[in-house]
Order: structure tokens, then C-alpha cells, then sequence
């Protein structure tokens, strides 16, 4: 909503212009010898306008103004009053002939700056000039009112910048069509986003719990049940379908909107619109979609208990047969109040899914996870599309829904990190195994991989893992080198690299050994090698050092050993997600089982202490 308005006052010479800005503010008419050609211009100050807005008022004068300088006016001005006398018939005809006209030549035939037109001089006669008006209003939409006023008697005097202010913070323009008697696209779209966002249980009506919500949220009182049982019936009167089973319906809830528009209450479905986030345009603003949240170097952004709430809910929301997963038309159905179905066809081969491919709570959780660490704007502008101010009202914006962890070289000195999320980066030579190393994360094993479509195969997996009873996400990014060893800067920020090489392909290891040296063995990132297709014949790999000698020499894990025919080791997984929880255990030769038991007592150790320590706050508390 704007944060001034300014009113530019045009007309015929002795229409009363000049008159109207000195009646309103002295609150008395001005003798006519003292009134000059043009008043200077006017600000009323914030707090004695109904809408609380600094106001700035200004006259014009053919005397003192060549049209050049009128223009200016106009073009800075947002919104126009154009006053005639309700005794001149011929201040009427220059409404049409003359002063619309000159507007839409300086603004441009599509422009969105509202008219108001001013009757004044209503004390001199007995009978309105509406009949006069009436049709002016009808050809010309960017006409929104008309107000007969009289200067003389301070009638409407008021009302005339009431509206005038009204038009510019509440247009009518941008929300129904005068000459099609409709809401307009965009405005019918914000308000289906809106229905649905209100619509909790997914029903296709709102009952009367999601209408008294919907009041409070957007008007700060509730809606007493006898004023509920009216709107209904004022619906339900004038369209049958407005109304099923006592709820009112999307049908309904537009024309509700449409009615108040046409009743002059337009101020009613702005309200509604600007609590959920939209502009005067009706696009939701930034500060709506991108709310300020400060990451530092070192940290992550992970979803908070209050983020995977609400993404529960809205799962549970759509998922309408219950069966823990959602369908094509589930998913296209959550993401309804999104421009667009943010989510692409390799989603299905990035997270988990079900024997149909389709997403299941964990999967969904986890895509969610990924892209609130690859991509916190997205994240953001997404939960707010999906209405998280609404449901999560408690909450002032959508950072309650993001944590931000704490710099990763703090990890490294505490000894163990408190993250939930750790990124993985695998490399390798091209052929093998990478992308099939990434899907059995997902639980995928060759024969199933067979099936999968190639041209939406993603460079990314992501699901949980158990790392000592704590549950983490562990997202890997398969990195295809190809020619060059050389690595970006971003792709050495990982939590733990993983370096793959075919055991049965002798060319593959001396890749990941000289990987390693050039970026990882003076690197704070733990890495993990991996021996791929271990179901086939192992051969001796052509470099000065084998594997298992390697990792002794440099002080890493034995290499692992992986084979996709059956189920993946899950092993291989925990190990990464461990080793990034526990950065220190980099530099620490893990050959043997003893150093996992290690991470592990020191897991189990830091959680005995937590519970203890709880205990004697407890006993500490009841003693009191």
C-alpha cells in the first residue's frame, strides 16, 4: 500500500475548485473576493486521515498553468479529481470532451491512475446530475465514484478525499472489470490461492471454523455465528451453488468479493489481499516472498521443527487417500497456490518414492531439505506461495521455518557438529558407478534402476540415515570431472567427499588417488573411498600404491565396498553421514572397527549427559 497520496484537483475555471481545498481546510467557504486563482499546495498530515496516510493536495489554474505543466501534474499525481458544477450542463460535456481525454493522452491509453469526479455546487439545485454522470462512468472505467458536494456548505466536502484516498489505496481497477461486471483474472486468481490456503481440510468449501479463522487472520475480530449464518444467506440467495453443505464454497467466496466490490466496499477485498501477501498490482511483494534472513559464512540453512510442521500438515493436507505418498495429481494439487509446480520430472529420482514412484513423506521431506540448502530463496518464496504466514499465523514470516547452523569451523573445534543436513559430493571417473551409487541412497537397486528414465536422471539423492540413533539427511551430489582434475571452489565447501573408482576397471583408482592428493589431503573435508561393482572380478589397479595401502598411508577409512545387485550397503552411507558429524575424525586412521565405536560412545556419552543434566533441573525445579 502506498505511503502518501496525492490528489490533483482539474476542471472547468470557476467550477470551485480552489474553493473546495480552503472549505476543507478552514471548515468554513472563503469570502469569493479572497480566493486566489490557485491554491498552494496541501498536505494533511497522517493522523487525521481515515486511512492513516499523509495526503498531499493539489490545485490547478488555466491562469497560472500552460498544459505543459498540467501534464506534470498529472503524471505525479495519483489520483485525479475532476470537478464540474452540478448547475453547468456545458462543465459536464468538458468531462468528456476535454478533461478525460487529456488524461488518457498523458498517461497512456492502458493507464491505472483512478478519476473521481466532482459534483459541486449542489446547493443550487434541487436534483442530482447522475442522470448526466451515469453514463460517463459506464464508458469510462478508470472513473471510480462520483461525489455532489457543495463548498458553500461543507456537504460531502469530506467525502470528496475520502474517496479520493480511498481510490488510491483500495482501487477498484486492478480488481473487477466495470464493463464485464467481473473480478479480473489476477484478482480471481489471488483469491482461489487464498480459498484454497484457507481451505484446511482440502474439502472444496470452507465450514464455519475456516471462515471465523479466515476472519480473525485477515481482520484481527472474529465473525459472530449469527453474522456467519447472514453472509450464507446472502450467498446462497443470489447463487445456489455459493453454498454446499453449509460451507461456503470457492463459487461463493468470489462472489462474496464480487458483491462487496460492487457495493463501493472494495476496501474490504484489499484488506484480504494484502494480509496474504499482494501489492497494488496483485503480485505478492518481496518482502512477502523473500523475508530478511542473515546466513553466515561457514553455516547452512536446514528446516526447523516449525518448517517440517508445517510441511507435514500440508502433506497430510493433500494426500487424500491416505496411503503416505502423494499421486501426479496430489502433487500438482499441493503446488496449486504456485505460479508453478516447482518440482520437476527428476524429483522421482532424487528422493525416495513408493513401488508407484511416487513421492512418499520421507521423500517429500527430504526434497524439501535439499533445497532449503542448495536454495534458500526458493524455499522462501515457496512456503509463502503455500500460505505458511497463514497457518503458522504465531509467526511473523517464513524464517521461523529455517535454521541456520552454526559456522562449520566452530564444528571442527567443538570435536562434532550439530547439524541434521550434510552435503556429499562423489567423484569418480566417467562409468563408474556414480549415478547408481546415488540411487541405491534411494533404496534403488540395478534392476530397478533399468526402468528409470535417463533424460530426467538427476545429479542429486537425497534420504535419511541413522548416524548412532540421530537421524540425519544425507544429500549427494555425483560430480562428473571428466577431462579436468580441477574442482570449483563451491564443490570443496562439502561436509564429506566421497571418491569412487570400479574395482574391476584397473584405470580408475590412480583418478580418485590423485583427486585426493591435489584437493582433499591438506582439506579439513573427511573423505570416504568407495570400490564400486564389488559383485565383479577385482583386478590390480594401475597406480604405485593399491587402495587398502593408500587409505593406511594417508590415514582414511578401508575402502568400501559397493555392489548395486540387490539392495545397496547401507553402511556406506552411515559412514559418510558419520564422518561429516564427526569433521575431527578426519586425520585419525579409521582401519579398524574400534574408531566408528569411538564416535559412537562419544554419541551415546553426550546424550547420557543431556538427560542427566535434565534430571537434576527437574529435581531442582520440583524442590523449589
Amino acid at each position: 500500500m502506498r505511503r502518501d497520496v496525492r490528489i490533483l484537483l482539474v476542471g472547468e475555471p470557476g467550477v470551485g475548485k480552489t474553493s473546495l481545498i480552503l472549505s476543507l481546510v478552514s471548515e468554513e467557504f472563503p469570502e469569493e473576493v479572497s480566493v486566489p486563482a490557485r491554491a498552494e499546495e496541501i498536505t494533511i498530515p497522517a493522523d487525521v486521515t481515515p486511512e492513516k496516510v499523509p495526503t498531499h493536495i493539489v490545485d490547478y489554474s488555466v491562469q497560472e498553468q500552460d498544459e505543459e505543466e498540467l501534464e506534470e501534474e498529472i503524471l505525479r499525481c495519483h489520483v485525479v479529481c475532476v470537478v464540474y458544477s452540478v448547475d453547468e450542463q456545458e462543465s459536464i460535456t468538458q468531462i468528456t470532451d476535454k478533461w478525460l481525454p487529456l488524461i488518457n493522452k498523458a498517461l497512456g491509453p492502458d493507464h491505472q491512475t483512478p478519476v473521481i469526479l466532482v459534483g459541486n455546487k449542489a446547493d443550487l439545485v434541487e436534483l442530482s446530475s447522475m442522470e448526466s454522470i451515469i453514463p460517463i462512468m459506464n464508458e469510462f472505467a478508470e472513473v471510480e465514484t462520483c461525489v455532489e458536494c457543495s463548498a458553500k456548505t461543507l456537504k460531502n466536502i469530506s467525502e470528496v478525499f475520502y474517496y479520493a484516498q480511498k481510490a488510491v489505496l483500495h482501487p477498484t481497477g486492478p480488481l473487477y472489470s466495470a464493463e464485464d461486471k467481473e473480478l479480473k483474472p489476477a484478482c480471481k486468481r489471488a483469491l482461489c490461492r487464498i480459498f484454497a490456503i484457507c481451505d484446511l481440510d482440502n474439502d472444496g468449501v470452507l465450514n464455519d471454523h475456516e471462515l471465523n479463522l479466515f476472519q480473525k487472520r485477515s481482520f484481527n475480530v472474529p465473525l459472530q455465528q449469527q453474522a456467519l449464518e447472514d453472509v450464507k444467506a446472502v450467498v446462497k440467495k443470489n447463487i445456489t451453488e455459493g453454498v454446499i453443505d453449509n460451507g461456503l464454497s470457492l463459487i461463493g467466496f468470489l462472489f462474496l468479493h464480487t458483491l462487496f466490490i460492487q457495493r463501493g466496499r472494495h476496501e474490504t477485498t484489499w484488506t484480504v489481499l494484502r494480509k496474504f501477501g499482494y501489492d497494488d498490482n496483485l503480485e505478492l511483494t518481496p518482502e512477502y516472498l523473500y523475508p530478511r534472513l542473515h546466513v553466515g559464512i561457514g553455516s547452512s540453512t536446514e528446516l526447523s521443527h516449525f518448517g517440517f510442521q508445517f510441511l507435514t500438515t500440508l502433506f497430510d493436507k493433500y494426500d487424500k487417500d491416505q496411503d503416505g505418498a502423494l499421486s501426479p495429481t496430489e502433487l500438482e494439487n499441493l503446488f496449486s497456490t504456485c505460479p508453478m509446480n516447482p518440482w520437476g520430472p527428476d524429483v522421482n529420482m532424487t528422493v525416495p518414492t513408493n513401488d508407484k514412484n511416487w513421492i512418499t513423506l520421507q521423500g517429500y521431506l527430504s526434497q524439501w531439505t535439499l533445497t532449503t540448502l542448495l536454495d534458500l530463496p526458493r524455499t522462501m518464496e515457496n512456503l509463502a506461495y503455500l500460505g505458511y504466514r497463514y497457518i503458522m499465523a504465531e509467526h511473523e514470516s517464513q524464517v521461523s521455518a529455517i535454521h541456520v547452523t552454526r559456522d562449520k569451523k566452530l564444528d571442527r573445534e567443538k570435536r562434532q557438529t550439530t547439524r541434521n543436513v550434510f552435503f556429499c559430493n562423489v567423484i569418480g571417473p566417467r562409468g563408474v558407478g556414480k549415478t547408481a551409487f546415488l540411487q541405491g541412497l534411494l533404496g534403488k537397486d540395478l534392476e530397478t534402476q533399468k526402468e528409470l528414465n535417463l533424460e530426467h536422471i538427476s545429479k542429486f539423492a537425497v534420504n535419511t540415515v541413522q548416524v548412532y540413533g540421530q537421524e540425519k539427511y544425507l544429500l549427494l551430489h555425483e560430480i562428473d570431472v571428466g577431462i579436468s582434475d580441477r574442482l570449483s571452489e563451491e564443490d570443496l565447501q562439502c561436509d564429506v567427499a566421497c571418491l569412487i573408482y570400479d574395482i574391476s576397471d584397473p584405470r580408475t583408482f590412480e583418478y580418485c588417488a590423485r583427486m585426493y592428493k591435489r584437493h582433499f589431503e591438506k582439506s579439513p573435508v573427511p573423505c570416504l573411498l568407495v570400490a564400486s561393482k564389488s559383485d565383479l572380478h577385482p583386478v590390480r589397479q594401475d597406480h604405485e600404491v593399491q587402495p587398502t595401502q593408500f587409505c593406511i598411508e594417508h590415514k582414511l577409512p578401508a575402502p568400501q565396498t559397493l555392489s548395486v545387485v540387490g539392495r545397496a550397503n547401507k553402511d556406506i552411507y552411515i559412514k559418510l553421514a558419520t564422518l561429516a558429524a564427526y569433521p575431527h575424525m578426519k586425520n585419525i586412521q579409521m582401519q579398524k572397527k574400534n574408531v566408528w565405536v569411538t564416535a559412537g560412545i562419544c554419541a551415546a556419552v553426550s546424550a547420557a549427559l543431556g538427560f542427566t543434566l535434565y534430571r537434576i533441573l527437574k529435581a531442582t525445579t520440583s524442590n523449589r
